[in-house]
């Protein structure tokens, strides 16, 4: 049987293209909501054109207030599998090159577009793999559901309003990440530090810096605003600090400086380079008069120093076997001359409790003379690794790509997090980047095809 569905989704790659392009098409951006359209007209249109395409493989669907779609196999069979993907989608954005972000194009083995790997494509493999385990007359003994919703990159506002209603079934998995499995995504924990100072005018001193535009991604920008200080005469600061932290120190106006970094997730920290930092140990070197303000923020390269992202200048180190280590990044930047408040992320593992988390960096922090406030720590989400739902699906990936199956621990979150037996399954491969929330956005002919077979292979395993 599964040689038969294989060869029937290699014959039906091309109606597969076409329709991740029909869907990609649609720019399903979070809009103004309308009356009907709870996140706006693109993310209504993208929904109901997943759902048009279920209904025409033949699957009873169902349109929960245009929030989430859902196709079952089979209305039948007890519920017992949901499959969990999402039709909306982040920003085009600029720097495209390759095509505009909402015309999909085939070229050289990739789509390319806005959606294609996050999460249209592998939405459109996970419904193959359904309907060509239906057209070939595969008969389950348990349900399965494919549900999508339509509000997963602002807030999954949608699976609330879906999950307030219906029950989660026995298993869940999402193809809205990387293949093998993702089984353990870290527990989150954001801080604030800030410090009020009577305004000292005497120069040359900061008037304002601000950085970061999200408390979970690096920061790519900075900008210092400066009074009585002479830049020019400063320039080898500059440039030794920019070497340093690997960015660009450009002069925007007689007393400003723009610092550009490199941007990243606050879950992969290290892959960045923190223009905020950059800006605190900028400002840290260069002659300016040590006001109240000026020595309270020049603590900050000591708190958070620039390269270190394992969050041990709070005091917080550590690592689990299957989760790994604590990563942590300050993200957000504002100093004028009464008021400095920085925010930090950090991904923690789940060993890390309010005891040796938060009230560690707590106390650090405000040792160093900043107010400390924080929303808490949000746990981590656990599936086991040796749980036969989780087993099945590594099988599946196994006999597919023939490649050794492993869990994965990751510091994002993902569609699935406050599921209590779901995980993420796919649909990229490990390793591959296809600059998903960026510029040319593409996926694999290769991977879209691979990812189908492997979901046909786990549905059957797991409900036949």
């Amino acid at each position: 049987m599964n040689e038969t569905v294989n060869a029937w989704l290699d014959a039906h790659l091309p109606d597969m293209i076409a329709d991740i392009k029909a869907l990609c098409a649609i720019n399903s951006v979070e809009g103004e909501p309308e009356d009907g359209k709870p996140f706006g007209d693109g993310p209504y249109q993208s929904l109901n054109k997943a759902l048009e395409l279920a209904k025409n493989y033949g699957f009873a669907v169902t349109n929960y207030d245009n929030y989430v779609g859902t196709a079952d196999y089979d209305q039948d069979l007890p519920r017992t599998l949901d499959i969990l993907c999402h039709t909306d989608v982040v920003p085009a954005g600029e720097g495209w090159t390759v095509t505009d972000p909402f015309n999909v194009i085939e070229k050289d083995g990739r789509l390319y577009g806005r959606g294609v790997s996050d999460d249209k494509g592998p939405l459109v493999a996970a419904l193959y793999a359904m309907r060509a385990l239906k057209e070939n007359g595969v008969k389950l003994k348990k349900g399965v559901r494919f549900i999508m919703g339509a509000n997963e990159e602002t807030g999954s506002h949608d699976i609330a309003h879906y999950y307030a209603t219906e029950p989660e079934a026995e298993m869940t998995f999402s193809p809205d990440a990387n293949f093998p499995i993702i089984n353990i995504e870290k527990g989150q924990f954001k801080g604030i530090l800030s410090k009020d100072c009577a305004e000292d005018k005497t120069l040359p001193r900061v008037l304002s810096l601000d950085a970061g535009i999200a408390f979970n991604a690096v920061p790519q920008k900075a900008v210092i605003r400066f009074e009585g200080l002479d830049i020019d005469a400063n320039q080898n600061i500059l440039d030794d600090v920019a070497a340093q932290c690997e960015v660009k120190i450009e002069k925007t106006g007689d007393d400003e400086l723009t610092i550009i970094g490199h941007s990243a997730h606050a879950s992969t920290p290290e892959d960045g380079r923190n223009a905020g930092l950059a800006a605190m140990i900028l400002i840290s070197k260069l002659p300016l008069y040590p006001s109240e303000m000026q020595k309270t923020v020049s603590q900050i390269p000591k708190l958070f120093p620039y390269g270190v992202t394992d969050g041990s200048g709070i005091g917080i180190k550590m690592a689990d076997e299957d989760s790994h280590d604590l990563t942590c990044t300050l993200d957000l930047y504002h100093v004028d001359p009464t008021h400095a408040e920085f925010t930090f992320d950090a991904r923690t593992p789940v060993m890390a409790t309010k005891e040796n988390c938060e009230a560690v960096a707590a106390k650090t922090v405000q040792d160093a003379g900043f107010d400390w406030s924080t929303p808490g720590m949000i746990p981590p989400h656990v599936v086991p690794k040796d749980s036969d739902f989780v087993q099945k699906l590594l099988a599946s990936y196994e006999a597919v790509t023939g490649k050794k199956g492993e869990c994965i621990a990751i510091g994002g979150g993902t569609y699935v997090h406050e599921l209590k037996n779901g995980v993420a399954f796919g649909a990229v491969f490990d390793g591959v980047d296809t600059r998903m929330h960026g510029a040319d956005e593409f996926f694999d002919l290769d991977n879209l095809l691979t990812a189908a077979k492997i979901y046909a292979d786990a549905i059957v395993r797991l409900c036949a």
